[in-house]
């Protein structure tokens, strides 16, 4: 049989090229970088195979030495594939279901933690309840401050509250809107800014009204109640005669007589004397049913007040003004019994007697 061509059979048949497989002495498995070198170096023991087969030579033919393995590369392989398992169980361990007592520690963990945060909630609240009921205090104190600031500045300061009504009640002998159109020149002033003293002095031209009271009502009304002055008889006076109330102010003048009041036996100059003081308070003290027949009334002095009666023109004599009262209903009772008598004395303290 015919040998091919270099073919020596003394030769030492060539080692096989590494295979890349896990190493059995120790254990464990090359690497990516290890099987690159360990290609490399089988690539070139079959490059010197080739050659040796093509050469005579005889030291051409004896095998190469097989290269040597990088201890860091191998060390670095193996934790790699350390790491690889490791993460593997975990996931087979996160993937399985856990077991029933597992399940309810958990359970029992989590209501304990729960537990606690409630439990330390409550301590919270309690360690800090007078500083939030002092909080709480001082917020609402400044809340209601900050309203009733806001009513002031909304009452004193806003159009809405501002005076468009005036109404004047009371009057008889007063024209109510010759009073009106009196004060009218604060109308669209807002109600808390308006003048009364002002008010005041423009009502004090009307010798008729004897007081007066506002009455506020929001959003933009005031109403005046007047109270006239009450007519209590008449005085002579230099153009003829003068209506005046118990304060002697003439409340309305007149050439002739103005009927229905007594006439004082005084002149307009003599009101603020002491005879006018002293008819003033006998007409205050007698009843309706004697006044409304007074025809004159004459007192120079404290002492001796005398009046006339209208119907029968009897003289009543009074005496002074003390005990006025008891005057006045003893009179009534003698005009009522004895109604054409000519003359009525009640003078003395405590006893009354008649003139037929």
């Amino acid at each position: 049989m015919k040998r091919p061509e270099g073919f020596d059979p003394r030769r030492s048949p060539e080692p096989d090229a590494p295979s890349g497989r896990p190493d059995a002495r120790r254990g464990t498995s090359r690497g990516r970088a290890g099987s690159r070198d360990d290609d490399r170096a089988a690539s070139a023991s079959v490059s010197a195979s080739t050659s040796a087969s093509g050469s005579s030579s005889p030291a051409a033919s004896s095998p190469a030495p097989a290269p040597e393995r990088d201890p860091s590369i191998a060390a670095v392989t193996a934790a790699a594939i350390r790491k690889r398992m490791r993460a593997g169980e975990r996931a087979r361990s996160a993937s399985a279901p856990a077991a029933p007592d597992d399940r309810h520690a958990a359970r029992m963990a989590r209501r304990a933690a729960r537990e606690r945060r409630r439990f330390e909630r409550g301590e919270v609240r309690r360690f800090t309840r007078r500083s939030r009921r002092r909080k709480i205090a001082w917020a609402t104190t400044a809340g209601i401050t900050v309203v009733m600031v806001a009513l002031v500045a909304v009452a004193v300061y806003s159009p809405l509250l501002a005076l468009k009504t005036i109404e004047v009640e009371g009057t008889s002998r007063l024209d109510a809107a010759a009073v009106r159109e009196a004060i009218d020149g604060q109308l669209e002033t807002p109600l808390a800014l308006v003048d009364f003293d002002r008010m005041t002095d423009e009502l004090g031209v009307f010798p008729l009204i004897r007081s007066y009271v506002t009455e506020t009502i929001p959003p933009d009304t005031i109403v005046v109640h007047i109270v006239e002055r009450e007519p209590i008889g008449s005085v002579t006076t230099s153009s003829g005669f003068a209506l005046v109330d118990p304060a002697g102010i003439v409340i309305e003048r007149s050439e002739a007589r103005i009927p229905g009041f007594p006439l004082l036996d005084a002149s307009e100059d003599e009101v603020d004397g002491e005879g006018f003081a002293a008819a003033v308070e006998v007409l205050l003290a007698l009843p309706e049913s004697v006044l409304d027949q007074v025809d004159t009334v004459a007192a120079e002095s404290r002492d001796d007040v005398e009046l006339s009666l209208v119907s029968t023109g009897g003289r009543i004599m009074w005496g002074d003004s003390d005990n006025s009262a008891y005057k006045a209903r003893l009179l009534e009772v003698l005009v009522a019994n004895y109604p054409d008598a000519s003359e009525y004395n009640v003078s003395a303290e405590g006893q009354g007697s008649i003139t037929p």
